[in-house]
């Protein structure tokens, strides 16, 4: 089949997919699936596999693919994202999110909330997924918005900022996860850089959130009444609350488990911070180990083990689940339901990572990933910025971060892994259609709705504010880690 047939019916079953999730409202999970069958049937993939005969190679029937595919990517996702919302659920019911504001407020000061919540923000993003730590700061943001007597998109806009930036590209969040597994990247070198990015990001989004702000926005009406709500006394008395609550429901088993899990006080921010930076250090260490010792050295294969991201996030929660939870009373049973109510949010999170490692691993078999390949290369725009850019435009046309990354990797993956590149570069391949995805949210963006939402901004504000930060924030995370890729490139 010619190269042109080829691209064509990929960008026919991208358009598909686009078609069926925004305008037929088809789950991003089956939609994934239809279109990878489509796609396989309209390449000539064999309906079943075809075994090696003398004179042909090997093909891989339709519905071996995406099962490979599928299976491919969920064997390292499927754990990663689960240990990484049970640690994060911990975290939400033990208090740690008020205890991480509180601390960062003190040390910074009154005058510095904004950049304090910011600050906070960053490290609770990293095991809490976006929409869920969001929501878990919007009554922080709420007492310390009406304390200091401004409206909550003043302290919203750059929590949401660098809590999104974190979910796009930082393990353990799925599409990132999923991204690296398709392209075979390094988390631990994904970890190392995507780090210090999105530190740089959170000054980014403090300062630039301060600019979008010089002007103020009508709030809606039901904000107003929310935020009116919040006496100014609140901010303390968010801060120092000393209960914490799970989610209600009818008692006992799967069905609705009632998490009441009522604590003396919160957890110390040091704690929290120890435990959330506890699997990243982990990771460091293996990363560096099989950088500087030789292969077979022992210590390389102790560090290896400590640092592979599964194992790193096991001992996190493991700990956390000591220190946050039995430590100060809960019971074994109150632990069970809080990590059981970790579970259910993320199982459709990770049916659509597996559904998006499917549809790549089709593009692959059927030559639509080599010859996609060939064609960029004839283009001679750098891959770094051919990542960025598909990435970004697929964010803008379907809505979803994760499905962006997972179909942008599946689309690269034989331009990267048949290019002979560096352990660190393709790390930074990954990230850069990792930071793709981060901008342009818009309507189609269910984060969109529910930061425009709690913070009283109308679509129009929500516009000129949120989808210009995010994609501010996307580009300027782009721009360092390609600055990074020339110091590689040269050196």
């Amino acid at each position: 089949m010619s190269t042109f047939l080829l691209l064509a019916i990929a960008a026919g079953g991208i358009g598909l997919l686009l078609l069926l999730i925004i305008k037929l409202k088809v789950h991003a999970f089956l939609a994934l699936l239809i279109v990878s069958v489509l796609v396989g049937l309209a390449t000539g993939l064999p309906l079943v596999t075809v075994p090696e005969t003398e004179l042909e190679p090997a093909r891989v029937g339709i519905i071996e693919s995406i099962i490979a595919g599928m299976g491919g990517v969920l064997g390292s996702v499927a754990i990663l994202v689960a240990l990484g919302a049970m640690l994060g659920k911990i975290i939400e019911i033990s208090g740690g999110a008020s205890s991480l504001a509180g601390r960062f407020t003190k040390l910074l000061g009154p005058k510095r909330v904004a950049g304090a919540l910011t600050a906070a923000a960053l490290v609770l993003a990293i095991p809490v997924f976006f929409d869920v730590g969001f929501i878990i700061l919007v009554p922080i943001i709420y007492g310390f918005c009406k304390a200091a007597g401004v409206d909550p998109v003043k302290f919203g806009l750059p929590v949401g900022g660098i809590m999104l930036a974190v979910h796009v590209a930082m393990p353990p969040h799925p599409g990132i996860v999923g991204g690296a597994g398709i392209l075979g990247a390094d988390l631990g070198w994904v970890t190392m850089i995507g780090l210090p990015v999105c530190l740089v990001l959170a000054v980014v989004s403090h300062f630039f959130s301060k600019w979008l702000n010089r002007k103020n926005f009508t709030m809606l009406s039901t904000t107003a009444k929310s935020f009116a709500e919040f006496g100014t006394e609140k901010a303390d008395a968010i801060v120092a609350d000393a209960d914490a609550e799970g989610a209600s429901g009818s008692e006992g088993g799967a069905s609705g488990t009632a998490t009441k899990a009522r604590t003396v006080a919160p957890p110390s921010a040091g704690m929290v911070m120890t435990l959330i930076v506890t699997p990243l250090i982990m990771i460091a260490l293996g990363t560096v180990g099989a950088t500087l010792l030789p292969a077979g050295d022992p210590i390389r294969n102790v560090l290896a083990f400590i640092g592979a991201p599964l194992f790193a996030l096991l001992v996190t929660v493991l700990l956390a689940s000591f220190f946050l939870g039995i430590r100060r009373g809960w019971s074994a049973s109150q632990l069970g339901d809080v990590v059981e109510a970790a579970l259910p949010p993320v199982a459709v999170v990770i049916l659509v990572t597996g559904g998006g490692g499917a549809f790549a691993r089709v593009l692959t078999e059927s030559g639509i990933g080599a010859a996609l390949s060939e064609t960029l290369l004839a283009t001679g725009m750098p891959l770094m910025i051919m990542a960025y850019l598909i990435s970004l435009a697929l964010r803008a046309a379907q809505g979803s971060a994760t499905v962006a990354i997972l179909t942008t990797a599946g689309l690269l993956s034989a331009s990267i892994l048949g290019g002979g590149y560096s352990t660190i570069q393709v790390a930074l391949l990954a990230l850069a259609i990792a930071f793709g995805a981060l901008g342009l949210s818009h309507v189609n963006d269910s984060g969109f709705w529910v930061v425009t939402r709690y913070l009283g901004l109308g679509v129009a504000d929500g516009l000129r504010t949120w989808t210009v930060l995010t994609t501010v924030l996307g580009l300027v995370g782009f721009l360092l880690c390609f600055v990074v890729w020339l110091l590689v490139g040269v050196a």
